[in-house]
């Protein structure tokens, strides 16, 4: 997740003057295969690394070295090579799963994306049974849906690219014409794409024309009815998360609560998580961070409701500033968190800029809860947790805090 400063211009950025707690976002493409959630062209993505105890203990004390990093991006420049290539090449041996380095456009890219913007078809994809790539969503109003593509088709290739067993976060590059080398950034708005989809037993061809859509991460609903419990599902934290939540729950009734449901939630701009944990908080701290071992804090703003019955659904999927939010309201006691174990991601990273103009985002610390846990390959436990059938568990829980049916 990005935060809890913004920055702009990523040609711009003073060295350390931003900290974010980092995701990995799906335009560095072709690194993982996105096997916690799907990946949407217009949101950051995450990647997937091995969680066998030895190999998470093994990367939780590997940080990539900042000055070699650097060293090693200046050098290249000097000999007319690629300070970006090098400097990846840097941080992948050092075995730290959580740093990356970004190409001038990429970062523009992310920067887009953490507003909520980007230009692609509208699709989210996932790997499905078999190496299959598989539409997972379809944004309303966007090229794909007008277009009549549907949750469940699939999708064989893009512009001829097969797409079986290739990682999701290529395909999403591919469908938002960018290269997948991260050489390029997405494509221009009115650019043509072809998908090759399948339903069933039929087989077809698409060619699609990208546009500039606005994603959709807070979506608020009352699956029950007007005197069912309001629902919040964030799907990632760009700006203007917070306030969106702000306006739900002024809306909200007491008397019937609220599922805050952050499952699959793949984190974002820190700032967001921490105004969202302000709708439901009347001040106080929400996390603190090390940064190169000194340690700050993040607090709410007064003025929260802290009245309505809140209720929090995770699961594998929520990662990073979901799990900062989640842990926090937690920790204090404001909502009962329903589902199972959160990912557990929880470093701190600084951007710097590289000589060839590339951004390093490099690890320096990691975060904690409120009450000093520690997120970072371990994840947060709810405190019912439930592996299926969790949102029907979680209205329960509800009606018996005094909210909802």
């Amino acid at each position: 997740m990005s935060g809890p400063c913004s920055y702009d211009r990523p040609r711009r950025i003073r060295r350390g003057a931003a900290l974010t707690l980092f995701l990995t976002s799906v335009l560095a493409a072709g690194v993982v295969t996105g096997t916690w959630s799907d990946a949407a062209e217009g949101g950051p993505g995450h990647a997937a690394p091995d969680r066998t105890s030895a190999g998470a203990k093994a990367r939780q004390s590997a940080l990539a070295d900042r000055a070699a990093v650097e060293r090693a991006a200046s050098e290249a420049v000097e000999d007319g090579k690629s300070g970006a290539q090098a400097a990846a090449e840097v941080v992948s041996r050092s075995g730290d799963r959580w740093s990356a380095i970004y190409t001038p456009g990429q970062y523009e890219d992310f920067q887009e994306q953490l507003g909520g913007g980007y230009v692609g078809v509208g699709l989210w994809v996932r790997q499905a049974a078999g190496g299959r790539t598989e539409v997972s969503r379809v944004q309303p109003g966007g090229p794909a849906a007008r277009a009549g593509v549907a949750v469940g088709d699939r999708l064989r290739a893009v512009d001829g690219h097969p797409t079986r067993h290739v990682p999701v976060t290529e395909v999403v590059a591919r469908l938002r014409g960018a290269a997948a080398d991260g050489s390029r950034g997405a494509a221009a708005a009115g650019s043509p794409v072809t998908l090759d989809l399948q339903r069933g037993d039929r087989r077809w061809t698409e060619t699609l024309h990208r546009t500039r859509l606005r994603s959709r991460n807070v979506v608020v609903d009352r699956p029950s009815g007007a005197h069912g419990p309001a629902r919040v599902r964030i799907s990632a934290f760009t700006k203007g998360t917070g306030d969106e939540v702000r306006r739900a729950v002024r809306r909200a009734s007491p008397h019937h609560g609220m599922l805050l449901d952050l499952r699959g939630n793949t984190g974002g701009l820190v700032t967001e998580a921490v105004a969202t944990a302000s709708a439901f908080l009347d001040g106080g701290l929400v996390a603190t961070y090390d940064v190169r071992g000194s340690q700050r804090a993040l607090y709410a703003e007064r003025g929260g409701n802290t009245r309505v019955p809140l209720v929090v659904l995770v699961d594998g999927g929520t990662m990073s500033a979901a799990e900062l939010l989640a842990g926090a309201l937690q920790d204090r006691g404001r909502a009962v968190v329903v589902g199972s174990p959160t990912f557990g991601k929880g470093a701190v990273q600084m951007p710097s800029e590289l000589p060839d103009g590339s951004v390093a985002e490099l690890t320096v610390g990691h975060y904690r809860t409120p009450s000093g846990r520690t997120v970072d390959d371990s994840g947060l436990t709810p405190d019912l947790v439930v592996e299926r059938g969790a949102e029907k568990r979680a209205r329960t829980v509800l009606s018996g805090l005094g909210g909802g049916s």
